[in-house]
């Protein structure tokens, strides 16, 4: 478990870039100690924990890349068609030793290991075949449809790199380098909960005057798709002396503290008060719209990450800001996702000095160009901006009004949480 001073994350700037919020925290926090052995088929999203080294050559001997007849270069004529014998004939799977290649032409099929002393194959559909015998013509090049030994990756070569964040891709790269399992990083547990009198567990009867508890749920989901083990500590009644304690609790058994709403500095707001109790809390002022300064905070050595309590507010500043710290104690190198250009559909006015996030639907146009639509409704508050677009535009600090039809970036939800 990370141990952090109480000063971990004072910032003496005024207003943080998301970058600079992202670096600073990847700086401060170190991840979480620990590894485990995990079979292939549990491995999808894990964080690797050392260098994979290849033991053999991937493709481990020559073979063919399909299906034809394989030849030495050097018995082909310098201009036009060359007429060789037959001889022999190998599919995937066969041994090749022992056949002769000097002077003739070898029936191989795709994967078949290619015979000593051949180095070129014909594809079947260039050749004609006659009796004992195949025309081979003329122009095919050294080397051409043979995939020789360690194309792929040459024994003793780094394979893949510690800090990777498995995807099925790997997970076949490693099984085809003989890998039935895989050293892997600890998954970080983190620790969420929900503050407030007015919030209801849903399943459970509306009370008068009560809402359902949205903002756990999505931050369930978020940090499970970050790498993480939720720890689900309910919903925490606003009482500053429970708080504390298990504030105090969830330190004591976990590597981050997430939450959201409850950090800001009215008389209700109870979960600031709880965390001064226990530990450190300073707000990072972030130039991000939807969101609010972002609570960062340490108790006993744990990180704790105060997000808003808005909904739309909640998704884009663990997106931008607490998804980076969740993979850097993963042990994972989180890379920013790379967004698209989209043409603006709409004008848009904004404030300088800080970047904001609309949640946009697209449409393709006669160009091709992708058009972005804004929802009717765009509050921090509105969750069907979220859940009846499918992504972001990125307006930058720097931009006032944004024309329609102007390029802007835009960023899926799915490359978000991806």
């Amino acid at each position: 478990m990370a141990q952090l001073s109480e000063d971990t994350f004072a910032f003496g700037g005024p207003l943080m870039s998301i970058e600079q919020a992202a670096d600073l925290a990847g700086q401060r926090i170190r991840p979480v100690e620990g590894t485990e052995q995990v079979a292939l088929a549990d491995a999808d999203g894990r964080v690797l924990a050392s260098d994979v080294v290849a033991g053999l050559d991937l493709p481990p001997f020559a073979n063919s890349a399909v299906d034809g007849y394989a030849v030495r270069f050097v018995d082909l004529a310098s201009a036009g068609e060359t007429r060789l014998a037959l001889s022999g004939r190998l599919a995937a799977g066969a041994d090749a030793a022992g056949i002769a290649t000097a002077g003739v032409a070898v029936r191989v099929f795709t994967g078949a290991p290619i015979p000593e002393g051949a180095d070129t194959i014909f594809m079947q559909e260039d050749v004609t075949a006659e009796e004992g015998f195949v025309r081979l013509p003329a122009g095919l090049k050294h080397g051409a449809n043979a995939r020789p030994a360690g194309e792929d990756i040459a024994h003793g070569e780094t394979a893949l790199s510690a800090g990777r964040r498995l995807r099925p891709q790997d997970l076949a790269l490693l099984a085809a380098l003989g890998h039935a399992s895989v050293d892997v990083r600890r998954r970080p547990r983190v620790a969420i909960f929900s503050t407030g009198d007015e919030l209801a567990e849903p399943g459970l009867p509306l009370p008068p005057a009560a809402i359902y508890d949205a903002n756990r749920a999505a931050l369930r989901a978020m940090v499970a798709r970050a790498g993480a083990d939720v720890v689900d500590l309910g919903i925490l009644r606003d009482e500053p002396g429970s708080l504390a304690g298990r504030l105090r609790e969830a330190a004591r058994g976990c590597d981050l503290i997430l939450t959201s709403g409850g950090v800001s500095t009215g008389e209700e707001d109870h979960v600031k008060a709880a965390v001064e109790r226990v530990g450190a809390l300073v707000f990072w002022r972030i130039g991000i719209k939807p969101g609010r300064p972002v609570a960062m905070g340490v108790i006993e050595g744990v990180p704790f990450i105060g997000l808003p309590g808005n909904p739309v507010a909640v998704f884009v500043t663990f997106a931008f800001v607490a998804r980076p710290v969740v993979a850097r104690l993963a042990g994972a190198a989180h890379v920013a996702p790379v967004p698209l250009p989209v043409r603006l559909g709409f004008p848009y006015l904004k404030k300088p000095g800080r970047r904001e996030y609309v949640g946009v639907s697209l449409t393709p146009a006669a160009d091709g160009v992708m058009i972005a639509s804004k929802h009717a409704q765009d509050g921090a508050g509105v969750m069907t901006s979220l859940t009846r677009t499918e992504g972001l535009v990125e307006l930058a600090e720097e931009l006032t009004r944004i024309e329609a039809g102007t390029l802007v970036p835009f960023l899926a939800y799915d490359l978000l949480m991806a």
